[in-house]
């Protein structure tokens, strides 16, 4: 735990590059344990034996629930961290402190009104997002048992970014490795050894995310952590939780706007094309989540460095920090799009190996990723903006891909394409090569005056 400690005041002295491979490394090491994570019970679930593919079509229509969850969880958390990291930079850790206990409390608040609006409307919502008389029995039982453990996902993945922000990276792994580890272990139990199907596979993901909240929240409340959770910082103030929220708009739409960008795929290809494509989409998307979740494990090694050194008013370090997470992102991410490209069934397999998916999932997974390689860019600029606090830039770029242009597209292109399912598809790499090039040049109008700013 030391080293932890001496990561924390390295931030403003180490080497940029060793730092940020310091920092990094545990975190993407994390994020892929977290995927690994997210996908096990898709990769069991499409497995089941003669269902297998009408019960995963089932849990991918329930990714709007999921989205919505963790988009509540971006908006408090995402906003929360890099203030408190700026705090620390400036030498007022108490104030940083404030920000996380208040940030702590709401997100216990926000989960337990999700719970209740999921289970009042879940039903109602499920067939608005595709469902169909066969996918419903799956996609409503796995719905209600993860939205009744919401507390817990919201707290485990929330306060995690607090210990991440602080350069405690080792111990953020081992919080993500408890409940990976638990979930591979329980999902073959509930989901086989005791034929619980797909509701053992949520209630395998809530028993897991509060295995790691409680080791989290351990953490957070001993003597090893620089911020600690303080009672008289758990009653939110208006004036704390402001800048908070108007920084983490940008991640929440971002990820509630997938919410509707998945239901705005489903319902078009469940017209189109039936459950099949819709199981197809539930491939590509799982697929995107096993570049895009690694690739945000160095944007939160990435995170520290840049906040820490702008609020210690360091413009040399802080672009030298946002150049090392461009290359390693994109080299990433360039990997990651050639192998997809190449070998699309091997990562169709993982997930079901019917022969009526697989017709359809080679070409469509092809075709969804098809930007993917030049998506580094956007990560970068997206993640920098909100270490340096710049929400209208990042609720921008939020914007941007999914909303101008994506959901939009999903709709349109239909029109112009004998192959409707080949439009539906083809919606994604148009919107990622534009917003790609949106964005890239406005990090260049914004992101220079900042640091000439610092300067000054």
């Amino acid at each position: 735990m030391r080293k932890d400690t001496d990561i924390s005041q390295q931030l403003g002295t180490a080497p940029v590059g060793k730092l940020l491979l310091k920092l990094a490394a545990p975190t993407v090491v994390a994020q892929l344990v977290n995927l690994l994570y997210n996908i096990v019970d898709r990769i069991y679930i499409g497995h089941m034996p003669e269902v297998g593919l009408t019960a995963l079509t089932g849990v991918g229509l329930c990714f709007p629930v999921v989205y919505l969850i963790g988009a509540f969880t971006m908006l408090i958390a995402q906003g929360g961290a890099p203030r408190a990291a700026i705090a620390m930079g400036e030498g007022d850790d108490g104030r940083a402190e404030e920000i996380m206990g208040n940030c702590f409390i709401c997100l216990a608040a926000a989960a337990l009104a999700l719970t209740a609006a999921f289970w009042i409307w879940g039903e109602k919502l499920l067939w608005l997002f595709g469902c169909s008389a066969d996918t419903i029995v799956y996609a409503l039982p796995y719905m209600r048992i993860y939205a009744g453990g919401s507390v817990f996902v919201m707290t485990a993945l929330g306060m995690n970014l607090f210990v991440t922000t602080q350069g405690f990276t080792t111990f953020s792994m081992r919080a993500v490795l408890i409940g990976a580890v638990s979930n591979i272990i329980l999902d073959p139990i509930f989901i086989y050894l005791l034929d619980m199907g797909v509701q053992g596979a949520a209630l395998a993901t809530v028993i897991s995310q509060a295995a790691s909240g409680v080791w989290i929240i351990h953490f957070l409340t001993g003597s090893e952590t620089k911020l600690r959770l303080r009672r008289q910082y758990l009653r939110p103030r208006a004036a704390v939780m402001a800048p908070v929220l108007a920084l983490g708009i940008s991640p929440f739409i971002m990820q509630s706007t997938e919410a509707l960008l998945n239901i705005s795929f489903n319902s078009s290809l469940q017209r189109y094309g039936g459950d099949v494509a819709v199981g197809a989409m539930t491939v590509a998307s799982t697929v995107m989540q096993m570049v895009w979740i690694p690739v945000q494990g160095i944007g939160q090694g990435a995170q520290p460095i840049i906040s820490y050194n702008y609020g210690a008013r360091n413009p040399q370090r802080v672009r030298q920090a946002f150049w090392a997470l461009l290359r390693a992102g994109g080299a990433f991410m360039a990997v990651f799009w050639v192998l997809v490209q190449l070998f699309p069934q091997v990562f169709i397999r993982i997930f079901n190996n019917e022969p009526a998916l697989l017709d359809t999932a080679v070409w469509t997974l092809r075709l969804y990723t098809a930007s993917l390689g030049l998506f580094g860019i956007q990560m970068s600029v997206q993640q920098t903006f909100m270490a340096i606090g710049k929400a209208k830039a990042s609720l921008f770029i939020a914007c941007l891909r999914k909303v101008i242009l994506l959901i939009p597209l999903i709709f349109i292109l239909p029109y112009f394409f004998e192959n409707k399912v080949f439009a539906v598809f083809l919606a994604e790499p148009v919107s990622d090569f534009i917003s790609v090039a949106v964005s890239a040049v406005t990090f260049f109008l914004v992101f220079r005056p900042a640091m000439r700013a610092l300067e000054e």
